[in-house]
């Protein structure tokens, strides 16, 4: 048994002081502060363990970019305690259940945090959905433009409709009890949501003007009504993954209220940066959606205060520096992905505290709100019969991010050199600190 007691708890309901009583991996009672029990957090502030639904690890096929040992070592140290690996960058991309088995055979044994995994909707796989619902993905990712890897190529909007009824149809045939074996068919479809056709050519370019270009408003705004669209024709449960533009984000009110079942995300980088800071010729700041302006970001923010944005994720998308293409300072030629998995909850609480926003929000965005997306019913929260996942974090204290801290494989970062409020202290993996020895379990939406 373990007990810790600190002055600022971080709740559901708001922050108090409290005893936590661990046994048996979860949290078995919660008590008042008492300054006898247990060890003593000082000023440290408990938090629940952060839940990034977001993560590229990419193992297999391309471990060279990302791995499971690195990537949940990094998680770990960034206060977050479980990870939903998204179904591609890997070689094969989680599209079928073989595929599947091959990605949890590398995640046994070497991850450091709890790992669940996306199933993959592409082109001609619709038949293998059930299948892999059966196996325990925790829901469907889907493009709806070009992936920049040629495995996992995008849905058309007729192929999304097609996927979302091959699981519609299994969800009412459940209701109506003609399937019985069948779990979690009610599936959670994650969607990309930029449309090529408003897309324009990306030429050769230092200048990240060119590229922010490149990637209008109107790509993502046009496919989040697309995507509307569909979940008002299905009934399905769609999310939007990544949101960038402001735009978008009337039609998302404007779908909720009117009882669709839509979600939404965005990301650190999104609300943390902006393009007027972005030098040319940096293309570690390369993101698809891309970062946009000040007035997007401020948006972005009040979008969060108002529920309009459920929640924030990393979309952890490292590559070799190679790949991003750093000698030359194309944006046009380099990959599009942002590296911040340790880095989420201090790069959010430091704009979070510039924009007066309490520490409990931020929690709420980065830990219960994803964990409520996805199903996991133990996660996210310090309550009691939760897992007890858990952060003790140093909100006053700072930190200059050193890239030779970071525990990425590749630690090319657009944070590097920064500034940032709030240190991680230690994370407990259901109850025992996170050290060198790979505890994470492998989850799956049933055995949540």
């Amino acid at each position: 048994m373990t007990v810790l007691r600190a002055k600022r708890v971080i709740f559901p309901d708001g922050e108090r002081p409290a005893t936590i009583t661990v046994h048996n991996g979860q949290i078995s009672a919660i008590g008042p502060y008492d300054a006898t029990a247990g060890e003593d957090l000082g000023d440290l502030v408990l938090l629940p363990g952060l839940v990034d639904t977001h993560v590229h690890v990419n193992e297999p096929g391309r471990t060279e970019w990302e791995g499971f040992a690195t990537a949940t070592r990094a998680a770990a140290a960034g206060g977050v305690t479980t990870i939903i690996d998204m179904p591609l960058n890997s070689i094969p991309p989680t599209v079928s259940v073989d595929a599947l088995e091959a990605k949890r055979a590398k995640a046994s044994g070497q991850s450091y945090v709890d790992v669940g995994f996306w199933g993959g909707a592409v082109p001609g796989n619709a038949a293998d959905l059930p299948a892999l619902a059966e196996a325990g993905v925790f829901g469907f990712k889907c493009f709806l433009v070009d992936s920049g890897v040629p495995e996992f190529p995008p849905l058309s909007l007729a192929g999304l409709d097609e996927a979302l009824r091959t699981m519609q149809a299994l969800h009412t045939m459940k209701a109506l009890r003609a399937v019985d074996s069948l779990r979690a068919v009610d599936a959670l479809f994650v969607v990309h949501a930029e449309l090529p056709k408003k897309l324009h050519p990306a030429r050769a370019s230092r200048r990240y003007a060119d590229f922010l270009r490149s990637r209008p408003p109107a790509a993502e705004e046009q496919a989040v009504a697309a995507v509307l669209d569909a979940a008002e024709r299905t009934g399905a449960r769609l999310h939007i993954l990544h949101l960038s533009a402001a735009t978008a984000l009337p039609l998302l009110a404007a779908a909720r209220d009117a009882g669709l079942r839509v979600t939404a995300e965005t990301c650190p980088h999104y609300l943390t940066l902006h393009a007027e800071a972005i030098p040319d010729g940096a293309t570690w700041f390369k993101c698809c959606p891309p970062i946009r302006d000040r007035a997007n970001q401020d948006a972005l923010w009040e979008a969060l205060r108002a529920g309009v944005l459920d929640c924030v994720v990393s979309d952890h998308s490292p590559c070799p520096p190679a790949l991003k293409r750093t000698d030359t300072g194309d944006f046009a030629a380099a990959w599009g992905g942002i590296a911040s998995l340790q880095l989420g909850l201090p790069v959010m609480w430091t704009a979070a505290q510039r924009r007066g926003v309490p520490l409990a929000d931020v929690v709420r965005w980065m830990a219960q709100r994803p964990a409520e997306l996805v199903g996991l019913s133990r996660k996210g929260q310090i309550a009691v019969g939760y897992d007890a996942d858990l952060v003790a974090f140093a909100p006053d204290e700072s930190c200059t991010v050193d890239p030779e801290t970071l525990h990425h494989r590749h630690p090319l970062t657009p944070y590097a050199g920064g500034r940032l409020s709030g240190v991680v202290h230690t994370t407990w993996l259901r109850g025992v600190p996170v050290d060198g020895t790979p505890r994470g379990c492998l989850l799956t939406r049933e055995s949540t």
